[in-house]
């Protein structure tokens, strides 16, 4: 247990510290993250959001309010991705309002629970899963 903690623990600072790499140094890191969030993406978002992350998923028609074109959070927020909230958003911890009551799934818990649990090594787990797409959907935009 232990041991598994300080292993993802590792791995989180491991994705903080690739990140803050200089642009030549991190290219190749970087797109090993944002390939991890694509993987993370395809399996979880596009049902409802899209392949292409515009919104047009084949669960859409079934919705209350049809899902966010994700390419386009940028020119929704002159020009500046917005990383954290887009982060707390996957994670629970920020509402949408076209989500009404949760249409979309709060990934943190889920992500957490697949890791194993509320101990530290699964928060961290599941906080580099939720990097990942946050990463991504920054790297699509249009």
């Amino acid at each position: 247990m232990k041991s598994t903690v300080l292993k993802a623990s590792g791995i989180l600072m491991a994705l903080i510290f690739l990140l803050s790499l200089p642009w030549p140094l991190a290219t190749a890191q970087e797109m090993e993250v944002i390939a991890g969030g694509e993987i993370e993406y395809q399996s979880h978002c596009a049902v409802c959001h899209g392949v292409d992350a515009s919104g047009n998923g084949m669960m859409r028609q079934y919705l209350a309010l049809p899902p966010a074109n994700l390419t386009q959070l940028s020119k929704k927020y002159d020009g500046k991705f917005p990383f954290w909230q887009v982060y707390r958003t996957i994670d629970g911890r920020a509402e949408v309002r076209g989500h009404g009551l949760s249409q979309m799934p709060v990934w943190g818990p889920r992500f957490r629970a697949e890791s194993g649990g509320t101990d530290p090594g699964a928060k961290a787990q599941a906080a580099g899963r939720i990097l990942s797409l946050a990463f991504y959907l920054q790297h699509i935009q249009e």
